[in-house]
């Protein structure tokens, strides 16, 4: 090697100076240091490998979750007189047969593939003669079962250090908490590799959180202002995504649907506008977003609670690219929270995985109900304790709070007392004097906090330890199974030098049964909900039953809410079990596709 990484920089790619963070990770894998690099959207990671690639003797193999971004990648390289190939399903065999021999004689030295392509005996076997020096891992949460978007096809990638014991291994990604950075660095490196974190902060991003009302009035009222900016409108379903699109539209929005239910060529040819013009507006599922590299993203809306933390900062990661000011903007409603809870109990049978993505989902919740710096409660669950940002809307706009130090000692103690490794139900349980056999099995109804918190009801205790866990009090310990621990400054809280502070919460004369049932009607439209009930009522009656044995009211709503189009979705409404989908699902389905008609 006789240029220096600058020189690189400069001659190759037109860059005069690294970026913050940069040249480290290039020092780190040209000294054969296997790294697990997480830097944040838009800080330039590309550059990290990219450079030490065109350093090296011996090639470097890329690893990539998808086609077009392994196209996007290859093709600017190639824009920068850089000979790079990759290998993918996308192209013919006589393609892929011809970026091979670029790699095999030496023109290329970057080879891009996917995990699967990758870890074949066959192309493990032509690699090994080819003695690779470096293997980069992108997007490298997907390798951890930790994480809030594992693969199974990334996990193979861990028998690399098996097969290519001379190279160096690297991995990159823009959003792991401390439990997937350590899955990760272990599955890669065993115990032979380090982890550089150069933090999460976004500080251009604007972060706000509304409740959800109206979301049609809502998204209108903020885009007024943003008619000349592009940015993307982020929803749960496809429904809703179709909706929101013609929604926009009519008012004299540019705005083009992306889910994947759409034909590919109409995806492709909406992502290629988005891409290439300004003012658009991209209503879309978590379908689009990965390898998006946009700079002039001015926005990022989300309609709908995002599934954990880190879905949810990847999303937002989109906008702001170019460093200017950005606005990130979440409506967050009880139903979507229903709904995100219904999706992972129905996503398989792995009950470990559900665990952890609920307790995501807790984190996601305790994020929404921030009282103090909300960009603060973000990066506290990637494990950094930043200062107020000031560019929040928690900072801007301070929530009216409350001294809760009493009632925060009382519940910092009984999680101090029992261990640090109990979740919310237990310790409410604790501070309330209930009678569980959890309870007297481990003594805890001898403990000093046991009962003193009995005064309030569990509404008030899950609603304060939500807060707690935003404020940075708490923190869950997602390896452990849930279980609530004490940060720093829940210590300080609990030994008197600091005072907690907290939103108050609402005493309601109403039954929780009936908040759940007022909460419940938001987005049910009348009509729909008219249609199902005859149909329930026919039903009924040419069966001699009750109406809800059919189906009962909660169920319908969720219809309603849905709109399934397919027995397969239908099977995702509450209420709706193997036998009812069978003995009713057609019918319903008939009956809602008659009144969207």
């Amino acid at each position: 090697m006789t240029q220096l990484p600058e020189e690189v920089l400069s001659s190759v790619f037109g860059y005069p100076s690294f970026r913050p963070g940069q040249r480290e990770i290039v020092d780190r894998l040209l000294s054969g240091t296997h790294t697990l690099t997480v830097m944040p959207t838009g800080a330039g990671k590309s550059l990290c490998y990219q450079v030490p690639a065109l350093m090296l003797d011996r090639p470097t193999i890329v690893v990539s979750p998808l086609v077009a971004l392994m196209d996007d990648q290859v093709a600017g390289l190639r824009a920068n007189g850089v000979d790079a190939a990759c290998i993918h399903s996308g192209q013919s065999r006589d393609q892929n047969v011809d970026q091979w021999l670029r790699v095999a004689k030496g023109g290329a030295k970057i080879l891009y593939m996917s995990p699967e392509r990758l870890m074949t005996p066959r192309m493990i076997g032509a690699l090994q003669k080819l003695d690779p020096a470096l293997f980069v891992i992108d997007e490298a949460h997907c390798i951890s079962k930790w994480g809030a978007s594992f693969r199974p096809d990334y996990e193979m990638l861990s028998t690399l250090p098996d097969h290519f014991p001379k190279a160096t291994v690297s991995a990159f990604t823009a959003s792991a908490d401390v439990a997937t950075r350590r899955d990760i660095a272990e599955k890669l490196f065993r115990g032979r590799g380090d982890t550089v974190v150069h933090g999460f902060d976004r500080p251009n991003l604007s972060l706000t959180v509304v409740p959800k009302t109206h979301w049609k009035k809502q998204v209108l009222s903020f885009l007024e202002d943003r008619k000349d900016q592009s940015g993307i409108v982020y929803c749960l379903s496809r429904r809703l995504t179709d909706e929101v699109a013609e929604a926009l539209s009519a008012e004299g929005y540019r705005a083009l649907p992306y889910h994947a239910g759409l034909p590919s060529e109409q995806r492709k040819e909406n992502q290629d506008i988005f891409m290439s013009e300004s003012a658009v507006v991209m209503v879309a599922t978590i379908a689009f977003g990965m390898g998006i590299d946009k700079p002039d993203i001015r926005y990022v809306f989300h309609t709908n609670l995002p599934g954990s933390m880190e879905a949810y900062y990847q999303e937002i990661g989109r906008a702001g690219r170019d460093g200017l000011p950005s606005d990130v903007w979440m409506l967050y409603g009880l139903d979507d929270l229903r709904m995100r809870r219904q999706f992972i109990d129905q996503d398989g049978q792995d009950e470990d995985h559900k665990r952890r993505e609920h307790k995501r989902l807790d984190a996601l919740l305790a994020y929404c109900e921030a009282t103090q710096c909300r960009r603060a409660t973000l990066l506290s669950y990637f494990g950094e304790d930043p200062e107020p940002c000031g560019n929040c809307d928690t900072c801007l706009y301070p929530p009216v709070v409350i001294d809760g130090t009493r009632e925060a000692q009382m519940l910092l103690s009984a999680i101090l007392r029992t261990g640090e490794s109990f979740g919310t139900a237990h310790i409410i349980d604790v501070l309330r004097g209930a009678k569980t056999a959890k309870i007297e099995e481990r003594g805890h109804d001898t403990l000093p906090t046991y009962g003193v918190g009995s005064e309030h009801p569990k509404q008030y205790w899950q609603a304060f330890i939500r807060q707690a866990v935003a404020g940075g009090y708490l923190s869950i310990n997602i390896e452990g199974f849930g279980g609530l621990v004490l940060t720093r400054k829940g210590q300080a809280v609990l030994r008197g030098d600091e005072a907690f502070l907290y939103r108050e919460i609402p005493k309601s004369k109403k039954s929780e049964r009936s908040e759940r049932r007022a909460v419940s009607l938001e987005g049910v439209d009348p009509d729909l909900l008219a249609a199902l009930k005859a149909l329930r009522r026919d039903l009924a009656q040419e069966r001699n039953v009750p109406a809800y044995v059919i189906f009962a009211d909660a169920t319908l709503h969720d219809m309603c809410r849905l709109r399934p189009e397919t027995l397969d979705q239908m099977a995702m409404v509450s209420g709706v079990g193997p036998k009812k989908l069978e003995d009713f699902g057609t019918q319903f389905l008939r009956a809602i596709a008659r009144v969207d008609a």
